[in-house]
């Protein structure tokens, strides 16, 4: 019996961190060697961090990458009987490709351009590199294996180039963004395109977060059916080791998959965490309000970094409800996070007074509100300053989508977690939380969602119930469903005609507001690129 072990990496490369980088494949090299494994595959530009956007402009990048690469090589001679697949962009005779080398011994055994350059969504590789037309396969212990990068498997040309280069087991390095439903949807275009040629399939994703992006790992493998037997952690960084026993891949067991809302949450955790992390942040600030966005947030935040690295400021307006304030101490006891209360009331008092003349005769409106928002936003900043804290904000794609919020208010900040979260989802995402544990008060949950800026304020005052709002939004922003559909799907014309024009309306907002993170396949950021400016009505 001819026996081959596979390593598969899912790593968190950061992008342009070239030797810290080449430091993690090391490791895990040392690891996967200690296992007896032959091949490690490693994602998609693991070497670079993915994606490195206009960075792969610069020749100096590419230069740069060469060199560290020819040292991975070399250093990589002290594991002597491991291929290690590393990704990286690669610069050839004026062209430039992304790639996958295949170092073992001290040498490059086999080198792959990915065909297919993705541009859509949130990709844009032809603006960079140049496609690949040629087949890679290599050969070890008695079994051809051949190599694809991420897209190429999700159609069928290039697999089928390895396979008629006599590939039997196709190895994919991937950067592949997590969005709901994206794990479903990988394992069936796989089967399409990869398993209905009978090769086997050893797919490594990447983990991690980069700005908007989150790549969840969810690493797999498939035998030559379609069966898999393999799948790893979502949003974690993990090795595991295949058997491939004469061509066929044994199966390891499979674990249950996890609920929607244990995904999505995981998501925000490690986008926060990374995000904070990788930007060398000492830690998060957050305006608390006894609300359920600010809690959600809180919450997150703190599962990301540690209580100790958050800090909640609850801001009193004469508008805030007692409520608020008993559930917001209530929520930082349980969490254990420093808490402080600085009443904007004497702000508000001498924003109206030295605004008295000006606005003389005039009636109190969302003028005033916005002030009050304001006011926050500036002190929430001037401790970000002060302290080296980055802002939290707390708004909700929802809120988003229809301009709920307040520019250089409750907009100010330099993270959005919860801005491609749904207001319904907010709740289930809360309701999930505390089903690990209690940490958030029941009745931030069940009371009314107000934004607390005048009396009595409720959100529904001048918004319809969120379940309307996010299923117009969603037609309307996520599915591009005209407003002649979405009434037909049940919607009252109305609704859909003022939620469409508020969303309309709100461009020149959304283009102002901090980066936030993705978990739709389509958020308010790098793919949704609507003009501010436009007469168009569908």
């Amino acid at each position: 019996m001819t026996t081959t072990k596979i390593a598969i990496v899912q790593m968190n490369s950061t992008v342009g961190d070239l030797a810290g980088n080449a430091a993690q494949i090391m490791a895990y090299a040392a690891q996967a060697a200690s296992q007896g494994a032959n091949i490690m595959v490693t994602p998609e530009l693991s070497l670079a961090g993915y994606p490195p956007e206009d960075l792969l402009l610069r020749p100096g990048f590419y230069q740069q990458t060469a060199l560290v690469l020819e040292k991975l090589k070399q250093d990589l001679i002290a594991y002597p009987d491991l291929h290690v697949l590393v990704g990286h962009p690669h610069e050839e005779q004026g062209a430039y490709y992304n790639a996958v080398s295949v170092l073992s011994d001290g040498q490059i055994k086999a080198r792959y351009f990915k065909h297919n350059l993705p541009n859509n969504m949130v990709f844009d590789e032809l603006r960079y590199f140049q496609a690949g037309q040629e087949a890679c396969v290599f050969e070890l212990n008695g079994t051809m294996f051949g190599i694809n990068i991420c897209e190429d498997t999700w159609f069928s040309a290039a697999p089928a180039k390895a396979k008629a280069a006599g590939a039997q087991v196709l190895l994919v390095p991937n950067g592949s963004p997590y969005h709901m439903g994206k794990q479903d949807l990988r394992l069936q275009v796989m089967r399409e395109h990869v398993s209905s040629q009978g090769m086997a399939l050893i797919y490594a994703n990447l983990v991690g977060g980069q700005d908007e992006l989150i790549f969840d790992g969810n690493s797999f493998a498939l035998d030559s059916q379609g069966q898999q037997v393999l799948s790893m952690e979502h949003c974690k960084e993990e090795l595991a080791v295949l058997t491939l026993e004469d061509g066929v891949l044994r199966a390891n067991a499979i674990p249950a998959p996890i609920s929607l809302e244990a995904q999505i949450y995981a998501a925000l955790v490690l986008g926060v965490r990374d995000y904070v992390n990788k930007n060398g942040f000492p830690g998060v600030l957050l305006g608390l309000s006894g609300g359920v966005d600010s809690a959600l947030t809180l919450a997150i935040a703190c599962d990301a970094l540690g209580a100790d690295k958050v800090r909640a400021i609850m801001m009193p307006s004469p508008y805030t409800a007692d409520i608020s304030l008993t559930d917001s101490r209530d929520m930082v006891q349980r969490l254990g996070v420093r808490y402080d209360e600085l009443s904007i009331s004497p702000c508000f008092d001498a924003f109206r007074a030295t605004l008295q003349h000006e606005f003389q005769g005039l009636k109190e409106d969302t003028t005033e509100e916005n002030i009050q928002a304001r006011i926050r936003g500036t002190l929430l900043m001037a401790m970000s300053n002060k302290y080296g804290s980055i802002v939290l904000t707390t708004g909700n794609k929802s809120e988003m989508a229809v301009g709920y919020c307040t520019l250089y208010g409750d907009m100010a900040g330099g993270f959005a977690v919860i801005k491609d979260i749904a207001k319904t989802l907010v709740y289930r995402l809360c309701a999930y939380r505390n089903q690990i544990s209690e940490v958030i008060p029941e009745r931030i949950i069940t009371r009314p969602p107000s934004a607390e800026l005048r009396p009595d304020q409720k959100d529904q005052d001048s918004l319809p119930p969120y379940e309307i709002l996010d299923g117009i939004m969603r037609m309307y922003m996520e599915e591009n469903c005209s407003r002649a559909d979405i009434v037909a799907a049940g919607y009252a014309y109305d609704d859909v005609e003022r939620i469409t024009r508020l969303i309309k309306l709100n461009e020149y907002k959304r283009r102002q507001a901090p980066i936030g993170i993705r978990i739709t396949h389509r958020a308010f950021g790098r793919d949704w690129r609507h003009p501010i400016t436009s007469k168009f009505r569908d």
